[in-house]
């Protein structure tokens, strides 16, 4: 194998990841991450319900299916 051509691959491979490191740097530098834009990028958040709210939910639920089981019965 070439010397040369070998030590040229090398070379540009690192000159690629220089370019990366620095583009990754500024995107840092920023105050971007990848997981906030992939984010805003993706769907929305879904809301979320609060602990009392689960709750409510939950004895709701329980109430309805309990009525249910009733009338069957």
């Amino acid at each position: 194998m070439d010397l040369a051509r070998i030590l040229a691959e090398l070379k540009s491979e690192r000159d690629r990841i220089d370019r990366a490191i620095r583009a990754l740097a500024a995107v840092g530098a920023t105050g971007a991450s990848p997981a906030s834009s992939k984010q805003a990028v993706g769907r929305p958040k879904r809301g979320g319900l609060t602990p009392a709210g689960r709750k409510r939910l939950s004895e709701a639920m329980k109430k309805r299916w309990a009525e249910k089981k009733k009338k069957r019965a």
